[in-house]
């Protein structure tokens, strides 16, 4: 039986949820790390309701964690396998949560860090109605092994707006991975904007979330 995903939520801030955001967290976290980004888009986003699962595995890097799938960093491929084994568990989650609110899967924004951005993509352009908008903070856009971006073309079944945002200082993730996220995403049909916050390392800073916010006012969640 696939793993069940919970998490902490917030409620809208009118009452009445018109849209939905889910945030995925990074490897080794858990659902608490981003949850308080909703807290700071409630005053932009007064009708959306935001929720923040934990990842369905314990992390074995991070005991007190959570992962999305495993890393070893010794095998390419593990990212692309990682990404396919997990969506149907999010996927499961995302249909479950928006059923809960009563709202359509066009209602729906991911927003990822780092892994969970890894997720939010891959996810994202593949359900079959698409979401209202992609926030990727400090992730990548995961391929199969020394693949073009048109090997996945015929499993992208929507091209919903993305913002990808990443600090020039990131040591885990190097800023490189934006660039060639939004070369991969352009070939693919895929409309992307995209921030760099300088002196930023593997984090949000108090711009990127601005900007995070901001894109996903725009777009009325």
């Amino acid at each position: 039986m696939a793993a069940q995903l919970d998490g902490p939520r917030l409620e809208p801030r009118s009452g009445a949820a018109r849209r939905l955001v889910v945030f995925l967290h990074g490897y080794g976290a858990d659902g608490n790390d981003l949850i308080e980004i909703g807290r700071a888009w409630q005053q932009l986003l007064p009708d959306t309701a935001f929720v923040s699962p934990h990842a369905p595995e314990p992390c074995a890097g991070a005991p007190m964690g959570r992962q999305w799938f495993a890393l070893t960093f010794r095998d390419p491929d593990e990212r692309w396998r990682g990404v396919n084994a997990a969506a149907p568990t999010l996927n499961a989650f995302l249909d479950a949560e928006l059923a809960r609110h009563k709202l359509p899967p066009s209602a729906l924004a991911l927003v990822g860090f780092s892994q969970g951005t890894m997720m939010a993509l891959h996810v994202g352009l593949r359900r079959s109605s698409p979401v209202a908008a992609i926030v990727g903070y400090s992730g990548l856009f995961v391929l199969p092994n020394n693949a073009e971006p048109e090997a996945v073309a015929g499993e992208i079944k929507s091209r919903p707006p993305v913002l990808l945002i990443h600090g020039d200082r990131d040591e885990l993730i190097p800023v490189q991975a934006l660039f060639h996220a939004t070369q991969a995403l352009a070939a693919l049909e895929v409309p992307t904007e995209w921030h760099i916050s300088p002196g930023i390392g593997h984090g949000i800073d108090q711009e990127g979330l601005r900007h995070g916010g901001e894109f996903l006012a725009r777009r009325r969640l």
